[in-house]
């Protein structure tokens, strides 16, 4: 079997490689970047095609996959605020590019798209089904809707096979941005200060769990593109993890909130997992476990 990863020397990417890879997929990667051979095996990549997701791209060098996990696009709300465009066509140009290739070219792969609970946007109730009816308050929330929508379409026209996962907050060691990186960051150089107010609340899942639900995805994708939450089901206040990032590190300064949100963040995350239970999958790093192997990955980089 073979699966084809976009986006694969991406955080997402790499880690989804390497769990199909151990699955006995040959994975090939797409995607920017030059990446050491060496590395890329280390994730389960057999072949790096160093290239921009389009149409021509892909039918020159992708052959005709099994599986496509189409991870390449863009990865911040920030981002996507100031960056409107750019963020619309690293998400939704991609998506459609890749969806355009199965198309024409390989009509047999089926697609599993990771897109994420920005599309939920401010909700009137926790926890947040499937079913929930999607709000985005962000351009990042938008162009992620943008391109479900664009699945939806080319299942419903051309009989494509697609699963959606909308996750939720991902982390785990190697991820060098947002929020855990920047409380490791903050309590080795003793400051304290973050945005919000503390209290916002969001649901976290390691990035190998993470890559567990793709896999069980791929096995659902159909042309009636099922849809899951990718969370661990609990919602957890940020100053509670900030709090447990901080203590484990050995940091004697006590974070403390501006009480000023950034643009685009919701006030509260936490995902209802029923339907991803029901798949036969469930979470198997606690929270807490998983802060203690960020911290720790956190320090040996610093090393």
């Amino acid at each position: 079997m073979k699966a084809l990863i976009t986006g694969a020397h991406g955080f997402l990417g790499r880690h989804f490689a390497q769990c199909l890879g151990n699955s006995g997929f040959a994975v090939h990667g797409f995607g920017h970047g030059a990446w050491d051979p060496g590395e890329a095996s280390r994730f389960g990549i057999s072949f790096w095609h160093p290239f921009d997701v389009t149409v021509e791209a892909l039918a020159t060098y992708g052959g005709e996959p099994n599986i496509i996990v189409h991870c390449a696009g863009s990865a911040s709300v920030g981002f996507s605020v100031l960056h409107p465009f750019e963020d619309y066509v690293r998400t939704v140009s991609s998506t459609v590019a890749v969806l355009e290739y199965i198309r024409l070219h390989s009509r047999s792969t089926v697609m599993v798209y990771p897109s994420s609970t920005a599309v939920y946007g401010t909700v009137d109730s926790l926890p947040i089904q499937e079913s929930t009816s999607p709000r985005p308050a962000s351009p990042y929330g938008v162009h992620k809707l943008m391109a479900e929508d664009a699945c939806r379409s080319y299942a419903s026209g051309y009989g494509i096979s697609v699963a959606l996962i909308r996750f939720f907050s991902i982390y785990g060691e190697g991820l060098r941005k947002q929020l855990l990186w920047d409380a490791c960051t903050k309590a080795e150089n003793d400051e304290a200060m973050f945005f919000g107010t503390g209290g916002e609340l969001r649901d976290w899942l390691h990035v190998e769990d993470a890559a567990l639900l793709v896999r069980e995805a791929i096995g659902r994708a159909s042309a009636s593109v099922p849809v899951v939450n990718g969370g661990s089901g609990i919602g957890l206040p940020v100053r509670d993890i900030v709090g447990a990032v901080f203590r484990e590190y050995g940091s004697s300064v006590e974070p403390t909130f501006s009480g000023i949100a950034r643009p685009g963040d919701p006030p509260g995350y936490q995902a209802d997992v029923t339907q991803a239970h029901s798949w036969g999958w469930s979470p198997r790093i606690d929270w807490r476990q998983g802060v203690r192997r960020y911290v720790q990955w956190f320090r040996s980089e610093r090393r």
